[in-house]
């Protein structure tokens, strides 16, 4: 039966096959993990029992039965094992070429199909960003120089003082400038790959965190010690979780003081940035702060936006680009009192 499946395994959305009288003959890991039991124990189950409500379900199971064709059921619900509500799940219903087990049922919880749809508009967004800033960077640096160049000639031309204290306002700001610039420009360099801890990483953030911001941040850890190495590069997932840990601290700070939670789990069968993984790491960056404006909220990865007086908008930016160069993604959620910043890595090679 494995064998004859093969390929379903690895699908991120939960498959099972069921026989005439809607029975389930197998299923694939992320059906295991949707209904929260193994192939052992849903094998030999009509699958209408697992529902609440069973009649959309049961119709288009009979429907592609009779009519050889696929049907859809959403709004299917469904009560994890330790929840007390329902989830919602949308439901395909396939007709398949096999008198023994004729029907192949595909669920996948509305909330995905709704993160994976953002998820790749976000990463179509990012790309088209980085392309159009990359190039405004490239543009704006010449004339930088120039700009800067000539200040440094008509300060060394100029007989009083406190006249030179305009061209000297002129060269700083074109300095800032350029290491914004070179900022834009720089993340672009190719990984140096290796095993990672992540906790280590967590730990320098952490330390880093402290010293910076001195009394006014406490930064709890919620780990999970069973995680395994990733692969990435230590340097640029350093930068990227400082990034972002450091945004929260700014956060919390602007309120006087607050928390900010490090948190780590293992997720399995996941679908991250269009491909499917056995396992990943989920790292969430929690702080209390007042939450991030909600004209800018969908925006926050968009270089050179920023809800903070003085903040160049570079930081989460580059923290997105980092990720995706392991293959993972970042997401945010946001509320006053609670801003959650969600980062996915695979981890080993699937």
């Amino acid at each position: 039966m494995n064998a004859e499946f093969r390929g379903l395994e690895l699908l991120a959305s939960a498959v099972v096959v069921l026989d005439e009288a809607f029975v389930v003959r197998y299923a694939n890991p992320a059906a295991e993990s949707l209904f929260s039991v193994g192939l052992k124990s849903l094998k030999g189950q009509p699958l209408p029992s697992l529902f609440v409500e069973r009649a959309a379900l049961e119709k288009a199971l009979s429907d592609a039965l009779v009519a050889h064709w696929s049907y859809s059921a959403q709004n299917v619900s469904f009560v994890s094992p330790g929840h007390e509500q329902p989830e919602t799940l949308s439901c395909v219903v396939t007709r398949i070429d096999s008198p023994a087990l004729p029907l192949l049922v595909e669920l996948r919880p509305i909330e995905q199909q709704l993160r994976l749809a953002r998820e790749e508009r976000l990463l179509e967004q990012q790309q088209a960003s980085r392309e159009l800033i990359r190039n405004l960077a490239h543009e704006i640096k010449n004339p930088l120089g120039g700009l800067r160049g000539s200040a440094q000639l008509l300060e060394r031309e100029l007989d009083k003082p406190e006249l030179r204290e305009y061209t000297q306002v002129i060269i700083k700001e074109a300095d800032r400038l350029q290491a914004l610039m070179d900022r834009l420009l720089t993340p672009h360099r190719t990984p140096r790959l290796g095993p990672i801890n992540i906790h280590e990483i967590l730990e320098r953030v952490r330390s880093l965190l402290r010293a910076e911001f001195a009394g006014g941040v406490n930064v709890r850890r919620d780990y999970d010690v069973s995680m395994p190495e990733v692969i990435g590069d230590s340097e640029q997932l350093i930068q990227a979780v400082l990034n972002v840990a450091r945004n929260a601290a700014q956060s919390v700070m602007a309120q006087g003081r607050g928390t900010i939670d490090f948190r780590t789990r293992v997720v399995r069968q996941i679908t991250i940035a269009r491909r499917h993984h056995r396992l990943a790491l989920e790292l969430q960056v929690i702080d209390d702060g007042p939450g991030i404006p909600a004209e800018i909220r969908d925006k926050v990865f968009n270089p050179l936006v920023s809800g903070r007086e003085g903040g160049s908008g570079v930081g989460l930016s580059l923290a997105q680009t980092f990720v995706q160069y392991h293959h993972g993604v970042i997401e945010c959620d946001s509320r006053p009192g609670r801003t959650v910043f969600r980062i996915l890595l695979p981890i080993g090679v699937d």
